[in-house]
């Protein structure tokens, strides 16, 4: 009889070995990609997906990336966040404060890789670059650093000058913020602040500008900007007023110019965070690495309508130059 149970036994062991292997072979990482703007024509287009691809991760076979978006509503990325948690993945991928914030208060384990424009130490997000501790890494562009070369590129751009509007939203790096302030008296700029929280005070702070005679307005990052980046574009030419923003996309959508890191190249290295995370690494021994890659892109035919003549000198430092 024990003979008989042992070769029972023998033979369920056999034939459900192939059924568990099948199964965990069957197992697909998920990722969870928090955004914050609209849902894309095609999320395969994402800088995020091409790194991932670029990595030999292909969705839908070896990868399975679950999005969630807040179409320019910051209040929905706590409940989104939270989504992504009851989903069960593998690893958050997330951008700006308030998108880290709710991945962070949603998970203590799951890990978060975050792609954010301040430094990420005093938001609170890691201990250290080096050694982020906790359940949080990825890429970071200490914006407030940048600031000083964004003004001096405008300043050299506008001619004569003097007086230059700081565009901030009221979620925005106050770290940045002082920064651009500073920045602008170093330069003997005369400067005020414009803090919008939502996209119908926009033109308020436009009229404002215009109003009391500044000269150029910088746009603050941050990424309920970028999602109404054409209305902050269609504004100001309007209100006739030079702009300068964080990324490329805005000037490729007609804004006059922009200075800052590669957004595309700080998306892709996320993707690298991911893999690593994915293959068994620990976010808490993943150092943050800092945007190592910066662009100039000027948008001539915007000049033009402003009545701007840009200087030799600033087009040959451009990245590109839009006709």
């Amino acid at each position: 009889m024990r003979r008989i149970g042992l070769a029972i036994v023998l033979v369920v062991s056999l034939l459900l070995a192939p059924l568990a292997a099948e199964a965990q072979a069957a197992k697909v990482p998920r990722i969870g990609y928090l955004g914050n703007g609209n849902p894309p024509r095609a999320t395969s287009e994402l800088p995020f997906a091409i790194g991932l691809r670029e990595l030999g991760w292909i969705e839908g076979q070896t990868v399975t990336t679950e999005y969630r978006w807040a179409r320019g509503n910051p209040d929905l990325l706590q409940g989104l966040a939270t989504e992504l948690v009851q989903a069960k993945v593998d690893v958050i991928v997330a951008a700006g404060p308030r998108a880290i914030s709710a991945a962070r208060e949603s998970t203590l384990t799951i890990p978060v890789v975050f792609v954010y424009l301040a430094d990420p130490i005093a938001a609170g997000f890691v201990s250290s670059l080096a050694r982020p501790g906790g359940n949080l890494t990825g890429t970071a562009s200490e914006f407030e650093t940048l600031i000083t070369k964004q003004l001096q590129l405008l300043k050299e751009a506008v001619p004569q000058l003097s007086r230059i509007g700081i565009l901030r939203h009221s979620d925005g790096s106050l770290a940045i913020r002082g920064a651009a302030e500073t920045a602008a008296r170093e330069l003997a700029l005369t400067s005020r602040t414009l803090t919008v929280a939502e996209a119908g005070k926009f033109e308020s702070a436009f009229k404002t500008a215009k109003h009391e005679r500044l000269g150029a307005v910088l746009v603050l990052p941050g990424p309920y900007f970028d999602v109404h980046r054409r209305q902050l574009i269609e504004l100001a030419a309007k209100y006739h007023l030079a702009a300068s923003y964080e990324f490329r996309n805005y000037v490729e959508d007609g804004g006059l110019m922009s200075y800052g890191p590669s957004i595309n190249e700080m998306w892709r290295r996320s993707a690298s965070y991911v893999d690593r995370i994915l293959k068994g690494a620990k976010p808490a021994d993943l150092p943050v690495e800092q945007a190592s890659k910066f662009e100039l892109v000027i948008n001539l035919k915007t000049a033009k309508a402003l009545g701007l003549t840009i200087s030799p000198s600033v087009l040959g430092r451009a990245d590109q130059i839009i006709e």
